[in-house]
């Protein structure tokens, strides 16, 4: 991100001002512990994981111990569906992953293909107003979500059978997708064949060729080694997705007016501690790839083509009611500032 400097300074005094309020309004009061129990489907080594790290140590020392964290990651809890039905129920408290359209639709207008380009376009998009009346409404829906970020860098393609380097190169193509609605449409609308498989069936399936390929983040490639099943990197940029950190609602509620405000602050800050590492680790993850993968890169005219190729996909979603062409341009808008 070009502005790491600014929000690093930031997450450090944010953090700093939430442990000293936790101290001070916190270590008055004893009685009732509240475990948060959180799970996500990453390894321990992928930012997700590690700023939950961050997040456990700052609401522990911020709530002086009124709130203990218990992480559970690599997907030990079941599938990201699984464990967002957890939270949903309230067995578990906690989660980041997919999913997203489940808690509010209108975050599929992150997701709308070739939308933004750059991610610092989409995160000055999520932490303004407009972001805040998503994560809000997803109240409606049984979830409490006090800060949503970015699950990584743009979407990239790999597969086994030839590089993306125009619209016409996916079709045929069998592609693993998310059960997201937008990427299966989006797959569609470019000829490929979206197959949904769970993220974490999805390396089988490329071993065993049930799909030819996959998109994800340059992170997530790397993280979950699906590179060792593929044999094609097409860097197309096309989509990138939401993050929203869920909670349930019932266990939020049931916490006292000062741990709610510092639950907020601390989730806050780590969605934010959070977009910095996660973006600026993608460029590395993309080096890795490129030891490993035959890698291409989209010319102007053919990302030019994609966009063009995609506009249906966005007019759909206005002909369905999830969101306005009046949204759409909102949203562009406040991304480019």
């Amino acid at each position: 991100m070009n502005k790491l400097v600014c929000v690093v300074v930031l997450l450090v005094l944010s953090l700093s001002f939430v442990v000293a309020e936790g101290q001070t309004e916190g270590a008055s009061q004893t009685g009732k512990v509240y475990t948060f129990k959180y799970a996500n489907t990453q390894s321990p080594e992928h930012p997700r994981s590690k700023s939950m790290e961050l997040f456990k140590d700052q609401l522990e020392k911020a709530s002086n111990g009124r709130i203990k964290v218990d992480l559970y990651f690599s997907g030990v809890l079941g599938t990201e569906a699984e464990v967002l039905d957890m939270v949903v129920t309230g067995s578990v408290q906690g989660c980041r992953g997919g999913l997203f359209e489940r808690a509010n639709k209108m975050y599929l207008i992150y997701t709308l293909p070739f939308m933004f380009e750059n991610t610092d376009q989409v995160v000055r998009l999520m932490r303004s107003d407009f972001g805040a009346r998503i994560n809000a409404d997803a109240m409606k829906n049984g979830l409490y979500i006090p800060a949503c970020g970015v699950a990584g860098g743009f979407r990239n393609i790999t597969n086994n059978v030839k590089p993306i380097q125009g619209p016409e190169d996916l079709r045929g193509l069998r592609m693993r997708t998310p059960p997201i609605d937008m990427t299966i449409k989006t797959f569609k609308a470019l000829g490929a064949n979206p197959q949904q498989v769970a993220y974490t069936e999805t390396y089988m399936a490329l071993k065993t060729g049930v799909v030819d390929g996959q998109e994800n983040p340059f992170s997530n490639t790397v993280d979950m080694k699906f590179y060792e099943q593929q044999k094609f990197l097409s860097a197309v940029n096309w989509q990138i997705h939401p993050d929203p950190f869920y909670v349930n609602p019932a266990w939020y509620k049931s916490l006292p007016e000062d741990l709610k405000a510092i639950f907020d602050s601390v989730a806050e800050s780590t969605m934010i501690y959070s977009d910095t590492i996660w973006l600026n680790s993608e460029k590395d993850y993309f080096y890795t790839l490129q030891s490993k993968l035959k890698v291409n890169e989209l010319s102007p005219e053919a990302t030019a083509r994609f966009r063009e190729a995609v506009k249906p996909v966005w007019q759909s979603y206005v002909d369905d009611g999830f969101f306005s062409w009046s949204d759409i341009n909102a949203a562009l808008n406040l991304a480019k500032g």
